[in-house]
């Protein structure tokens, strides 16, 4: 079966050729993704070491990441051959090789992804102890993937020109025309297009069509990815803008006084999606597959990621960077199965036929 056919069937759009806008992403972001999946740069061999040896196909940049797998590497004299590339293509991979893929542990960048390779049956239950150290709402129902790291969605506001009591109660109320004119959002960037799938699985389609259409007749002013709608909001260009919560984290670490702050709306407007990890039924050392899970769900490696990459840590017990930022426990999320974000064909052609891109 051809990848592409083969990941339509999945409800998985690619970073190549027409449908490139469904994961484009800014690759100095959490949501980055820089080597090609069946790039022979994109195999590393990170290790020097003489124990044992771990596959992992990862979705995640390896700015990200590579330090990571090198302390773990480090920790436990493993060498971990890391396939980097495009979430999506890499699903394709492993569904085309069968069960001869080399691939112990799937690392990525979207449950979307997860839920797929589950679909197929190509996942394996993860043990109780790994699955425990998570909220229920950032695991596979039935264990088998679990989120490692949190990106919430934020309604980005300048402070001096927007009060705290004029904010939008919900997302819905962002189609007022009071907010003509006012609003930054990304509509091709990939963290959009899988809050607007969020969007589409918790409200239905026709309401979400009608909140695009909305936006829409309010004329927001369109980026081309996140950091430049928080660059915008911080001149005062916008007063709200619609993004993931750490791109202004990281600006805040530059800037403390950048006049922005963040808002939640208990809705889909402020999602949590996560990336996480799968151990494929493939997996030739699955005990080491396991050690190098719960690796990811240790503190230091969750420190790494709330430091780091700034995004939210999801083991209990490890804080957030920044003071002022909520913890997750104080953002209200709406219940949704994330392994269903991954039907972003339909997203797409919803922003199509209402003409936001």
């Amino acid at each position: 079966m051809k990848r592409r056919k083969l990941l339509s069937l999945l409800g998985l759009a690619v970073t190549t050729g027409g449908v490139a806008i469904a994961c484009s992403n800014n690759s100095s972001t959490p949501n980055a993704q820089t080597s090609p999946a069946n790039s022979p740069s994109a195999t590393t061999a990170a290790s020097s070491g003489t124990g044992e040896e771990l596959v992992v196909y990862c979705g995640r940049d390896e700015k990200l990441v590579g330090e990571l797998i090198k302390k773990f590497e480090a920790e436990t004299g493993t060498k971990v051959q890391v396939r980097y590339g495009d979430t999506a293509e890499l699903v394709a991979a492993v569904l085309e090789e069968q069960k001869n893929s080399p691939a112990d542990v799937f690392f990525a960048q979207d449950p979307g992804a997860l839920g797929a390779l589950q679909k197929a049956n190509r996942t394996t239950k993860l043990p109780d102890a790994v699955l425990a150290k998570v909220d229920d709402r950032f695991h596979s129902p039935t264990g088998q993937w679990v989120g490692v790291t949190g990106r919430a969605r934020t309604v980005d506001y300048n402070t001096n020109l927007v009060k705290a009591e004029e904010l939008p109660q919900s997302i819905f109320d962002l189609t007022d025309p009071k907010w003509k004119g006012k609003i930054g959002w990304a509509p091709t960037n990939g963290s959009f297009q899988a809050f607007v799938t969020a969007l589409r699985v918790t409200e239905g389609e026709e309401k979400a069509k009608q909140w695009l259409e909305g936006m829409k007749a309010n004329e927001p002013k369109v980026y081309p990815k996140n950091v430049p709608i928080v660059e915008a909001l911080s001149r005062g260009e916008i007063a709200l803008g619609l993004v993931n919560h750490y791109y202004l984290e990281r600006v805040k670490v530059e800037n403390p006084s950048a006049p922005v702050e963040h808002h939640f709306t208990g809705d889909a407007g402020s999602m949590v999606n996560v990336a996480g990890v799968a151990i494929l039924d493939s997996a030739k050392r699955p005990e080491l597959a396991q050690k190098f899970v719960a690796f990811l769900l240790d503190n230091e490696a969750q420190n790494y990621f709330a430091t780091e990459t700034r995004e939210y840590p999801l083991a209990d017990g490890v804080k957030v960077a920044s003071s002022n930022l909520k913890s997750l426990d104080q953002v209200q999320t709406p219940k949704i199965d994330l392994a269903s974000l991954s039907d972003l064909d339909a997203t797409l052609k919803l922003l199509q036929s209402t003409g936001v891109i």
